[in-house]
């Protein structure tokens, strides 16, 4: 009896097209706040520089490591937000000084359509400005384009498993801290005042962020609220997932920037 077959060109088109569906597939889970943290596969990061022998070299420095796969480069702004779109890596290794859009503006950008992307912003020098505004564009890490390269890998790892290593360097600076304190404030009472206040949060949930706000642990949180401790990080498990944040500092920023709660004065 004959058996009908498929040319073998035409399997090669449905085999192409298969895998770019899958391909698509992938990138729009990733997109739709995907975690794969845990799934032990390579690290995909991409490189965002102005220099391409600075990318090279860092590129080649991190290949070297069985954990990491350097999946793109980008010189220029536009260049990286297209790149990252495609590729949506775990992390993103970002140049400060770049042209408009600068890295901050692109970290921003990138930030509202990949919110759980990782990016390390690396700056000529430690200046308070740019610390500051890359905490509030949504930074991961904040570090000196002069680093260890053994300390940079240290740090993409912990950026990959979902830390905030940004909010240890700014409130390690008093000055700083003071700073983030005050502007939020700021932030957070123009954005009363400029729009609707909604948040997705139960006004339980509200009123346990605030009392976080003020620097209470769960156990001090559960008392002042008369709930167990329990309840509290169950609670505190549920704002972190509606917000989409990491930690808890993330939470509390992401709230006062929104207006839903305010930090005392000092």
């Amino acid at each position: 009896m004959a058996t009908s077959t498929m040319p073998a060109k035409e399997a090669t088109v449905q085999e192409t097209k298969t895998e770019a569906q899958e391909t698509k597939t992938e990138a729009q889970e990733r997109r739709r706040g995907g975690d794969r943290r845990a799934q032990g596969s390579k690290t995909r990061i991409v490189i965002v520089d102005g220099h391409t022998l600075f990318r090279r070299g860092v590129r080649n420095i991190l290949e070297l490591e069985p954990d990491m796969e350097v999946v793109g480069e980008a010189g220029s702004g536009r260049e990286a937000i297209s790149i990252v779109e495609e590729l949506t890596p775990d992390v993103i290794l970002m140049d400060l000084s770049l042209p408009s859009p600068n890295g901050i503006e692109t970290t921003q950008r990138i930030k509202r359509e990949l919110p759980h992307t990782g990016i390390i912003v690396l700056a000529p020098n430690d200046d308070e400005d740019q610390l500051f505004d890359a905490i509030k564009a949504g930074a991961a890490a904040y570090v000196l384009k002069d680093i260890d390269p053994t300390d940079l890998i240290a740090i993409i790892r912990r950026v990959r498993s979902g830390e905030y290593l940004i909010n240890d360097k700014v409130f390690s600076k008093p000055a700083v801290a003071s700073r983030v304190l005050k502007e939020f404030r700021e932030l957070a009472v123009y954005g009363a005042e400029a729009q609707p206040i909604f948040a997705p949060l139960s006004p339980r949930e509200v009123e346990i962020l605030d009392n976080i706000a003020q620097g209470m642990t769960n156990k001090q949180v559960a008392y002042a609220l008369s709930i167990s401790e329990q309840t509290v990080k169950n609670h505190m498990s549920s704002i972190l997932r509606k917000l989409s944040v990491n930690d808890r500092t993330q939470a509390v920023v992401y709230a006062m920037r929104q207006g839903w709660i305010k930090i005392p004065e000092d």
